[in-house]
């Protein structure tokens, strides 16, 4: 990736990449390899298998790992050897067991005093944990870089993924607007390895055009699971009733065939959506905010918001909300009036009621109540 490319190959001869982004981490762990072996122009050059499912077959990579960094290069000159996706570095059940944690104590003791000279460590592994010798070691005589995967729990995820995309799209020589970037960060999520593979579907798709546009994304990208989360809400807040109720459809069925999913689930969800355009909406009523199209924009006006100005308790304050879903809100707000979406969250709790106390049809109940919502508010305007 292009974001990964932009580093510099490290000095160090011993290198050790890692992180729970493990695409990042493989990709990463692969241009520093590739160079490596280019730079050295060795022929015995190995890479040894740490994906293990058990402390045996760690111990075996460990086992490979020694005997590649004891064994000469046939022909004389450098070699590289990459210890490849090593997965007992953490605190699972594997790193725990005493044979391991034995064998990677007597492997940091060797690395310590070790001859580099001729010689070349690549390390990359799964998220690792940092309070073990071994790491302590590593990251001590060595070079470290770790890559943590994109979450909704880091309030800047969006922004990462919108740089993501341009520069992806900038390595395929190809251009996309803030509306095209904006729709696929919503549509893919916080899914670096998505990102990079749906960023190569469009390219492949508009061929030699430059341009890619909204119409493009929507009609190639595949919706990931965090878009597929929050699909009915957003159907919601755009007044859209056609894909509001096909939408419904889906997650009603998803509900009867998932048992982590359930009716009562999807009336929260969409209770959640409304209180989040509440809140956006006396924001812009306010003048707090005011729509603007890119998400850094918005962010800022959220981050100088006097927090005086609100409660302290978060979980009735906006600023309690995640930007990027203030930030969504206040874009899908503008479709409604304060009133209104006073109205809709009075119809979605008595919608609940209803669902949890009668044995009315859900479907129907759902329908009729999301249907009143949007149609209500259709006429009006």
């Amino acid at each position: 990736m292009d974001w990964l490319m932009s580093k510099d190959i490290p000095k160090n001869p011993l290198v050790f990449i890692h992180g729970d982004d493990d695409f990042a981490v493989s990709q990463r762990a692969r241009q520093i390899y590739q160079k490596w072996c280019n730079e050295e122009d060795g022929e015995d050059n190995e890479i040894v298998e740490a994906h293990a499912v058990n402390a045996g077959e760690a111990l075996k990579s460990l086992g490979r790992l020694n005997e590649a960094l004891e064994t000469l290069p046939f022909f004389g000159g450098s070699k590289v050897v990459w210890l490849k996706a090593c997965n007992y570095l953490g605190d699972g059940r594997t790193a725990k067991s005493s044979d391991v944690s034995e064998t990677l104590a007597d492997l940091a003791a060797k690395l310590k005093t070790f001859d580099w000279a001729g010689v070349k460590l690549l390390i990359s592994s799964a998220k690792v944990d940092k309070r073990k010798a071994f790491y302590k070691m590593v990251s001590k005589a060595g070079y470290t870089e770790e890559f943590a995967a994109l979450s909704v729990d880091d309030r800047d995820w969006q922004a990462k993924a919108e740089q993501l995309i341009g520069a992806r799209l900038k390595l395929l020589k190809k251009k996309a607007d803030y509306s095209a970037v904006n729709e696929m960060v919503q549509l893919v999520g916080p899914d670096a390895r998505a990102i990079v593979s749906e960023c190569e579907k469009l390219a492949a798709y508009v061929g030699e055009s430059v341009e890619i546009t909204v119409n493009d994304v929507r009609l190639i990208v595949t919706q990931g699971k965090h878009a597929k989360a929050f699909a009915l809400g957003d159907a919601l807040g755009e007044r859209n009733l056609t894909k509001l109720l096909k939408r419904l459809d889906e997650d009603l069925w998803a509900a009867k065939t998932d048992r982590k999913k359930s009716v009562i689930g999807l009336v929260a969800g969409l209770v959640s959506k409304v209180r989040s355009l509440l809140f956006a909406r006396e924001l812009l009523d306010a003048g707090w905010i005011k729509p603007v199209r890119g998400f850094a924009q918005f962010k800022s006006q959220i981050e100088n918001l006097p927090a005086d100005a609100f409660a302290e308790d978060r979980r009735i304050s906006p600023l309690g909300l995640h930007p990027y879903v203030l930030y969504s809100a206040a874009n899908q707000a503008q479709n409604y009036t304060r009133v209104e979406l006073v109205g809709a969250m009075d119809l979605l709790m008595h919608c609940n009621r209803k669902l949890v106390s009668t044995s009315l049809d859900e479907s129907f109940v759902l329908q009729q109540v999301l249907t009143q919502i949007v149609v209500k508010e259709a006429r009006a305007a």
